[in-house]
């Protein structure tokens, strides 16, 4: 096997981080790493925000539901879609532009998502910890004003890095066989069921006996209580007309 898919099979999110700063080059080629991510069309419809004020850092730590890490990590990112950049550029060259298609939101969304996981990667590879944080959708409209995003940018997530100061284990995944389907959809009930229980082991050992949950019963906050209806609106105004 592989160093590179050992590394890929060993992620885990980090929430503790030592005191040592990234060296200012080698965060450079994380983001050159990033670049080197698939693109839809070579449009490239990202922008990062290497937020380094304090009182911005707390803020938006704040605004994520008081995830404190945002702060002491050694670096924070946030990763935005950014449309403005190609189709500003597009209409320079006298094209007849379109704006707020849903096309836009998926290739800007799934463009900044690879670049990103280039960045966690190469990060990785570097004995750095990452976390991502999607509680910046939380409050999205507040971080766009405090980081001066305009129209048709927006924060997708953000990325904590830095060197760890703990080592969590690695969370297990769904079989390969629920995921992995040759030819047709086909149902997964079956291994689902499984998996919830490898899950409740994991969370019981993991807590010392506190935690007796699964993975099925942990997705109900994204059907009930994170369902962030504001998002719609929020993208509209920015620009994402989903037309």
């Amino acid at each position: 096997m592989s160093h590179v898919i050992e590394l890929l099979k060993s992620h885990r999110s980090v929430r503790k981080f030592s005191d040592r700063p990234i060296p200012r080059e080698l965060l450079l080629e994380l983001i050159r790493a990033g670049q080197g991510a698939a693109t839809s069309s070579h449009v490239q419809a990202y922008s990062v925000i290497h937020v380094t004020a304090p009182a911005n850092r707390e803020t938006i730590a704040e605004l994520a539901g008081g995830q404190g890490y945002i702060a002491s990590c050694a670096d924070f990112l946030v990763f935005c879609a950014d449309m403005k950049r190609p189709t500003e550029a597009s209409e320079r060259t006298g094209a007849n532009v379109v704006r707020g298609m849903t096309e836009q939101l998926i290739v800007a969304s799934v463009d900044t998502a690879l670049m990103a996981q280039n960045v966690a990667i190469a990060a990785e590879s570097e004995c750095l910890g990452i976390c991502y944080i999607g509680g910046i959708r939380n409050n999205p409209q507040a971080v766009s004003d405090l980081l001066r995003l305009p129209e048709h940018v927006y924060p997708v997530f953000g990325m904590c890095l830095g060197y760890p100061a703990h080592d969590p284990d690695v969370k297990p995944r769904l079989p390969v066989e629920a995921i992995l389907k040759k030819d047709y959809y086909t149902d997964d009930r079956e291994q689902v069921e499984a998996f919830d229980a490898t899950m409740q082991t994991y969370y019981q050992a993991r807590s010392s006996g506190n935690k007796n949950t699964d993975w099925s019963h942990n997705l109900t906050p994204l059907f009930d209580t994170k369902l962030r209806p504001h998002m719609r609106d929020f993208l509209v105004k920015r620009g994402f007309e989903m037309k």
